[in-house]
């Protein structure tokens, strides 16, 4: 049987009388033990009486708590201590199994080792970069800023360099995005960028997708809910390998003109596409923020993205960034630079791209020959459908075969495979042979 406490003990214990100080008081009680895993709270009416406080106010700071998953329930059940302590990851990735040497894994949709360029004249150029351990928190290496402005797609007021494209995601999310706000994103789409919003507390909009993005009819949807920011991927989508088309860029335009919504344009797949470059920066180069990537094409070890926006929005986001690392590693930027000058580097990403695309092809042909309709496309992985997901998981699980579940990927219903094909080879047939056997359940 639970414990409970009533009303007046938790009077007698709370000294802070604010959100943030009922929120912190109340989870130092769980950590101490005075509130145990299972105890019923008071009802929130009866504890704000006992405070001297309005019930908006403990509704706020219960609702804290139980996004840090310290205390669960609501309504007429109650609520119930159901942690000790908050202990942040990201659901979704950290629900990634661990999988023996005999199983195929085509969960990662992650770069070939093997088909990256050689980091070794790179980095012996990046030791000598300009300004070297300075604590200066400069915002980008001014070679870096010109050897990416060649290529970016359109004229932005500020640069900024990151430790790659997620991290510049989630920076920008805690310097610009409030928890509670409404965020739109496409869907489906990444799952790390669906964990970084859940784990900021945003309300998260889907935006539906066809095979030419995000549709403009689901977009103005979501604008009825107000959101602070769109997110989407304007080159090749991370999950389905699809491009949005200049004529679907136009129009989601034409949706975003009279909002004051922030665009987050992310580039994540970068230059493994051979789609050219487009952004709404010319349209919005107040509210734009386009990130783009090295890590697919160049290394993830890098850990180097560069984004672009607005001055005040690159100075806000940089603001944030002064409570832990104030600047991007000034030798990986340096090393960053070179790579993009070097023609040899650049024909091995040229190589590179057409063997993914190669790859991606080899799998999405295989299985429309077996009459499953995955979508042409380009970048590291496929967007299959199936009859019944949990079906087709543990078909492809008893097969030896390891790939992700649509869900990690959607907000919406869906019986989809996300399959990594970067990697895959020789076994292409293999698997087209067991997605299809794993797609067939009625």
């Amino acid at each position: 049987m639970s414990d409970s406490r009533d009303a007046s003990w938790f009077a007698q214990k709370i000294t802070d009388r604010t959100i943030r100080g009922i929120a912190l008081e109340t989870s130092a009680l769980i950590r101490g033990g005075a509130l145990p895993v299972g105890t019923k709270l008071p009802a929130i009416r009866d504890l704000a009486f006992a405070l001297g406080i309005s019930p908006a106010t403990i509704s706020e700071a219960w609702s804290e708590l139980r996004r840090q998953k310290i205390i669960s329930g609501r309504g007429r059940n109650g609520t119930w201590v159901s942690g000790d302590r908050f202990v942040a990851k990201p659901e979704r990735l950290a629900s990634s199994g661990n999988y023996g040497e005999d199983v195929l894994n085509l969960t990662a949709a992650v770069p070939d080792v093997t088909l990256l360029p050689r980091l070794e004249r790179a980095m012996a150029y990046g030791a000598s970069a300009e300004n070297l351990n300075s604590y200066e928190r400069n915002r980008i290496l001014p070679e870096l800023e010109t050897a990416v402005r060649e290529t970016w797609p359109y004229e932005p007021e500020a640069f900024l360099a990151t430790n790659g494209g997620y991290n510049a995601v989630y920076t920008l999310m805690n310097a610009l995005v409030m928890p509670g706000a409404a965020v739109a994103i496409e869907n489906p789409t990444a799952m790390r960028l669906l964990d970084i919003l859940e784990d900021r507390g945003a309300r998260v909009i889907p935006v539906e997708c066809d095979h030419e993005g995000p549709l403009p009819s689901s977009l103005r949807q979501a604008m009825a809910y107000r959101p602070v920011a769109f997110v989407f991927q304007p080159r090749i989508h991370s999950v389905t390998g699809q491009t949005v088309t200049a004529s679907r860029m136009q129009s989601l335009a034409e949706v975003l003109r009279d909002a004051d919504t922030l665009i987050v344009e992310d580039d994540g797949v970068g230059d493994i596409s051979d789609a050219p470059r487009q952004s709404m920066g010319d349209i919005f180069p107040d509210r734009v923020i386009h990130i783009f990537s090295l890590s697919k094409t160049h290394g993830p070890d890098l850990r180097l993205a560069v984004l672009s926006s607005s001055r005040p929005i690159v100075e806000q986001i940089q603001s944030f960034r002064s409570f832990s690392a104030g600047w991007t590693s000034r030798i990986l930027q340096a090393a960053g630079a070179w790579l993009i000058r070097d023609p040899a580097t650049q024909e091995t990403v040229r190589t590179a791209r057409a063997i993914y695309a190669q790859r991606r092809h080899d799998l999405v042909q295989a299985l429309r020959d077996r009459n499953i309709d995955a979508a042409h496309g380009a970048g590291l992985s496929a967007w299959v459908p199936v009859s019944s997901e949990p079906f087709a998981m543990v078909t492809l699980a008893a097969r030896r075969i390891a790939v992700h579940p649509g869900t990690k990927f959607s907000l919406l219903p869906g019986n989809y495979l996300r399959v990594a094909t970067a990697t895959l080879s020789d076994r292409c047939i293999e698997v087209a042979d067991s997605i299809a056997l794993a797609a067939s359940h009625d």
